[in-house]
């Protein structure tokens, strides 16, 4: 089930959190989520594990040791565990990402 076959037009979004609005497919192994952040999202903290690409927008993820800024384009992998948490913020008004995790 790679991103591009899957028609996320025909899926209806959730709203996990003010400012985050999602569609999600999932099969036996992995699941797939199209995310869109406003700029409306709250810095903060998550803990889940993340593969995925910028599709749209400016993205800034904190982690312990520093900040980076990802841009249209940019693959972005964020591993399990406290060790890697993240603060994510929104640098454009909206950001659009393709997640793809394991299940």
């Amino acid at each position: 089930m790679p991103p591009h076959r899957v028609d996320f037009s025909s899926l209806a979004w959730e709203s996990p959190m003010p400012g985050v609005r999602q569609k999600m497919v999932q099969d036996e192994s992995r699941r797939l989520r199209l995310v869109e952040y406003s700029s409306q999202m709250e810095p903060h903290w998550c803990e889940k594990g993340h593969f995925g690409y910028i599709l749209d927008g400016r993205f800034e993820l904190e982690f312990d040791e520093g900040k980076t800024i990802f841009e249209p384009g940019d693959g972005v992998f964020i591993p399990d565990g406290h060790a890697h948490r993240h603060q994510a913020r929104v640098l454009s008004d909206s950001v659009t990402v393709v997640f793809v995790e394991s299940v």
